[in-house]
């Protein structure tokens, strides 16, 4: 079994939405996740879906994974960068808040696809030339 990983950086949502949606599908299958997450009605899906397709597409086309047997093995969502910005107030004030942005790491592993061995061709024998008959 062996593990292949998929990172997200700077998902413009908050870490604290997107762990909600990424701790429904931790520890299933692949396919099974997937089809968890575009049945839920969160905005939040999809990034992890993105993720989870990266790094689907990372094992079985790179690294040569049996797409039937992958599993996500962790899910973590951790803080991204944050952008300070302010909203206008009365009075001539202006109110910070800040924007917050997440980045996804999903790690799938699996087994290895058997490889196609190519047949062995057949070789010729040589035969013995034909004696002529006087």
């Amino acid at each position: 079994m062996s593990s292949v990983r998929s990172y997200t950086k700077d998902v413009d949502q908050a870490p604290r939405k997107i762990s909600l949606v990424a701790s429904l599908v931790r520890g299933r299958s692949v396919a099974d996740a997937l089809v968890i997450l575009e049945h839920t009605p969160k905005r939040a899906a999809l990034p992890v879906i993105k993720a989870i397709k990266s790094a689907a597409a990372n094992a079985t086309n790179t690294h040569g994974l049996d797409s039937k047997s992958l599993v996500i093995e962790t899910l973590s969502v951790t803080t991204g960068n944050r952008i300070e910005r302010f909203k206008p107030a009365s009075r001539g004030r202006a109110l910070p808040f800040t924007k917050k942005s997440s980045n996804v790491l999903v790690v799938v592993s699996g087994t290895e696809k058997p490889k196609k061995v190519a047949p062995k061709p057949v070789e010729k024998t040589a035969e013995a030339p034909k004696e002529e008959k006087k």
